[in-house]
């Protein structure tokens, strides 16, 4: 068979290509071929069609994205933003901290142990590849509905691989979410963030400069895993008429992916890194593209010297494999020598493939022919932008219209008591325990807060107490009913569940999942959702550093909610001041802090009592979120309070039991005059926590709110083994813990 040369395409333009099969549109490889004033060679093609995918070009979304540049200023803390493989954050005392979340959905669906695993190596690389060290892991997840037969296959493949390739690692998983909903049923939401910390000057960037710097690729051997996974797996729906559209998943080593943190981490730490990149998404095509056009040339690269699990792939195969642990670094030549010892002696493999060249072409040759000769930045950055037609679904009006509020609600204590136990047993309010147990929370020793407090938080200091917390949220049902708002309420949980630890909101990333863009009704969700997120990022002062979209998340024409993930970083200046949710002494008071609201529209009462979805979702007030944090990270540093936990899912009853269950302590609740007690107990007003105020600093805590404008109502007391809502019921712990600890290992056990 004749090799497809670049002289061998540009002498033979009729040649049949096979670009709808690898993804592309028709009218996107004319325009290939326009750009390179030819039809594409095999390997060129290759490269564009994972290039241009959805995944990794983002062509549907950027036109909305642009919103997070153009509305959030970068603030004082900002290092490095959106555009680089994750965002840096100046987190004080020298340090900076980088951190990201993305998707593995269709990947882990198809195969959940090697999906799930693969995307926390993905993460990880991604933290590698700016210098830092990680330290720590969390897992948003989202699942069909937990009795359905085939979230018993998934589920525990996915916690499996999380847990297995994390705790390989030796990296701790300090949160996370688990969602259950028929919508996500075929298609869960496999979101991994990890956090790595690094010194402000060891960032490293992803480009390739300097004429004659060596381009040496270095981890795992090449094989056939994962080829095509970024643009078809990751960028069309499941349709089950197509199984060429399931390729291989890749398969993961934790193992070689720490042997390779250690041996990136020792080249950094001797200053032999130029620029670097992780092989993840459109492996190699990736890499060399997107490291030649962020540097000042051009690159040269050898394919035959790739080394290879399996001596047959072909070039396309090759640039397109996304084989796990490899990554791309720009060394000087006097400095290879060097880089490739540390590689031995972490037992890295490791290979010269290539060198940056003074063109400003990407030159890629087999076999001594060149097969591929393009600007690289037509690959990376060029690639198709669509304004995708977006409209106001039809069923919108309706859907809010069927208010929550219409629903029957419980009329005696009896009632109320019955259906608190119900809503704390139901899979999504009951305790994770089963899943996150499987999870190493304490590697490392610098785990301060893990699940299931409200944020994970890391101790980065040893000396000062230095610290970041991080926590995710996203409420599919809130952005159903309204995704401007929905986006919003995530974010507010997130900032909030930061602030309720002690530390400061700094800074956001996101993982945008949402149905097929070529559905307007879905594009109209994204559009809604990133405006709204982009809005309150800017009256937070909470800029994004970077984030992920997932979209094509359904299978046929049933797409899952719109589920904006938002994760916030926070940090504080000293761990040893964190406030837990527990309540660990009796006679510390609860106060509730915000306005409760007959809000029920997308609550968790409304799902588990009566399987609805409908109304509108709690109101959002994005300067009432600012205050409460305020007066939560006062009160921390100040020793007025002893715990702390944001109300969100569930609302108020929810939060009482979480916090009691976790300290081993009741609670003597009292209803405030002219509050009903069913909404008191289940509203899911936002901008609303409740804390324990230790008697000997009640005064001092109630003058703070009473001087910045918080409202804060005393609510109870701790004390005994039961939560007693005066007037209405009393639960025994020990029932509310059978309820609340028996249902996930019963399903999924």
């Amino acid at each position: 068979m004749t090799l497809d040369t670049v002289k061998h395409a540009a002498g033979t333009p009729d040649t049949d290509q096979p670009w709808a099969e690898l993804g592309l549109k028709q009218d996107e490889y004319e325009r290939v071929r326009e750009i390179l004033g030819r039809r594409p060679t095999g390997a060129e093609l290759a490269m564009y069609s994972v290039m241009w995918s959805e995944h990794c070009s983002y062509k549907s979304s950027k036109v909305h994205l642009k919103q997070f540049g153009q509305k959030v200023p970068e603030n004082d803390a900002m290092l490095v933003g959106i555009g680089e493989n994750a965002g840096v954050v100046d987190v004080g005392q020298g340090y900076a901290v980088t951190f990201k979340v993305e998707s593995h959905n269709h990947p882990s669906y198809v195969e959940p142990y090697q999906g799930a695993a693969t995307g926390v190596g993905g993460i990880v690389r991604d933290i590698i590849a700016m210098g830092a060290r990680p330290v720590a892991v969390v897992d948003p997840l989202r699942f069909g509905a937990a009795d359905h037969p085939d979230t018993k296959r998934v589920l525990p493949g996915v916690v499996a691989g999380i847990g297995g390739y994390g705790n390989c690692l030796g990296l701790p998983n300090i949160g996370g979410e688990v969602v259950f909903d028929s919508c996500y049923q075929g298609n869960p939401l496999v979101n991994a963030g990890a956090i790595g910390v690094m010194r402000h000057e060891d960032i490293h960037l992803a480009k390739a400069s300097g004429a004659g710097n060596k381009v040496i690729l270095y981890g795992a051997r090449t094989g056939g895993d994962g080829i095509g996974g970024a643009s078809i797996l990751a960028s069309e729906t499941f349709d089950d008429a197509k199984p060429s559209k399931r390729p291989a998943v890749q398969v993961g080593d934790p193992f070689q992916e720490k042997l390779l943190i250690e041996c990136t981490l020792e080249a950094f730490a001797e200053k032999l890194v130029v620029g670097i990149q992780d092989l993840g998404a459109a492996g190699l095509s990736c890499a060399t593209s997107e490291l030649a056009s962020n540097g000042s040339g051009g690159m040269r690269v050898e394919l035959d010297d790739v080394p290879l699990r399996d001596s047959t792939l072909s070039p396309e195969e090759i640039l397109m494999s996304e084989s796990q642990e490899r990554m791309c670094a720009v060394v000087e030549p006097a400095k290879v020598e060097r880089f490739l010892a540390i590689c031995e002696k972490w037992d890295v493999t490791a290979t010269v493939i290539g060198e940056v060249t003074d063109g400003d072409r990407l030159e890629i040759y087999w076999h001594g022919e060149k097969i591929v000769d393009v600007d690289p930045k037509t690959v990376a950055h060029e690639g198709p932008v669509y304004e995708r037609p977006y409209a106001r679904p039809a069923w919108q009006d309706s859907l809010q219209a069927d208010d929550a509020g219409k629903l029957p609600r419980p009329q005696t204590g009896e009632e109320l008591r019955e259906q608190v136990l119900k809503l704390v047993a139901s899979p999504n309010q009951a305790a994770k325990s089963w899943i996150t147990s499987q999870y190493d929370h304490f590697v490392q020793g610098s785990t301060v807060l893990a699940q299931p407090e409200d944020a994970g938080m890391i101790r980065i200091d040893e000396t000062t107490g230095l610290g970041v917390a991080i926590a995710t949220d996203g409420n599919g049902r809130y952005a159903k009913l309204d995704p401007y708002h929905g986006a919003q309420l995530a974010l507010a949980e997130s900032y909030r569940n930061v602030a309720a630890t002690g530390a400061k909101p700094l800074a956001v990333s996101d993982c945008l999942n949402f149905g097929s863009p070529e559905d307007p009704a879905v594009m109209w969700q994204f559009s809604e959702a990133v405006r709204g997120l982009a809005d309150g990022c800017l009256e937070l002062g909470t800029p994004v550093t970077g984030g992920n979209v997932s979209l094509y998340n359904q299978t046929g024409e049933a797409a899952i909610h719109p589920t904006p993930v938002v994760a916030v970083l926070g940090v504080i200046d000293d761990v040893s001041r964190r406030t837990p949710v527990a309540f660990a002494d009796e006679g510390q008071l609860i106060y509730l802090l915000g306005d409760t609201k007959d809000e029920l529209g997308g609550s968790a009462w409304s799902q588990v009592v009566h399987d609805h979805l409908g109304g509108l979702p709690p109101q959002v007030d994005l300067d009432r979120e600012k205050l409460l944090a305020e007066i939560l990270i006062s009160a921390s540093r100040d020793g007025m309070i002893d715990a702390a936990h944001d109300l969100s899912d569930g609302g108020l009853v929810q939060a009482l039991v979480e916090s009691c269950l976790r300290g081993g302590k009741g609670a003597r609740i009292v209803v405030p005059d002219g509050l009903d007690p069913f909404v008191l107990l289940f509203s899911e007003s936002a901008g609303r926590a409740i804390v324990a105020v230790p008697r000997s600093e009640e005064l001092r805590f109630t003058d703070m709110c009473g001087a910045r404008g918080l409202p804060a109502t005393r609510v109870g007391v701790v004390d005994g083994d039961a939560i007693d809502v005066q007037g209405q019921f009393s639960l025994p712990l020990s029932d509310l813990r059978e309820a609340h600890e028996a249902t996930i290992p019963a399903l999924f056990a």
